[in-house]
């Protein structure tokens, strides 16, 4: 079991292929804030609602200078499939064989109705510009988690 990242740790190194075609390198985290929000599944009621809130405040992050980045282990072709159905705004990158998961401690097990299973649990990071964990969420409710994310990094 991988130990978890956590706040003020600098982040694992990974590379990832994001939707827009270009790679997500943790090299490149860096002279701006990231968010990096773990999901479990493109087209998912609870999912779909995450995407879209952090569309819907774009602008405002954009404003903060932060970049906004979905991770799950969804194919390229799902998330873009995704993107285009929802109208998303956000990129999304692919951790089809779930190493970054496992990196950020997000690849958990879970227990629902008694059986036990491996999943991504709910998990955002904000990320400074020194490429350092500002803060954590962890096991996150949609409602209301994108107004949280923004009240953070104004605070930051």
């Amino acid at each position: 079991m991988k130990k978890k990242c956590k706040i003020g740790d600098k982040i694992p190194k990974f590379k990832i292929p994001l939707s827009d075609g270009n790679l997500l390198d943790s090299k490149d985290i860096k002279d701006k804030k990231y968010i990096l929000y773990f999901y479990p599944k493109d087209n998912t009621p609870g999912c779909t609602t995450e995407a879209k809130d952090f569309t819907n405040k774009i602008k405002e992050f954009k404003k903060l200078n932060t970049q906004v980045i979905g991770i799950s282990k969804d194919s390229l072709e799902t998330h873009n499939k995704f993107i285009n159905k929802q109208g998303l705004k956000i990129l999304l990158a692919s951790d089809e064989n779930g190493k970054v998961l496992e990196k950020f401690g997000v690849w958990v097990e879970k227990n629902m109705y008694g059986r036990k299973y491996m999943g991504i649990q709910r998990s955002t990071f904000l990320i400074n510009e020194e490429s350092k964990i500002e803060y954590i969420w962890e096991k996150v409710k949609v409602k209301g988690h994108v107004e949280d994310v923004i009240n953070k990094i104004k605070s930051s």
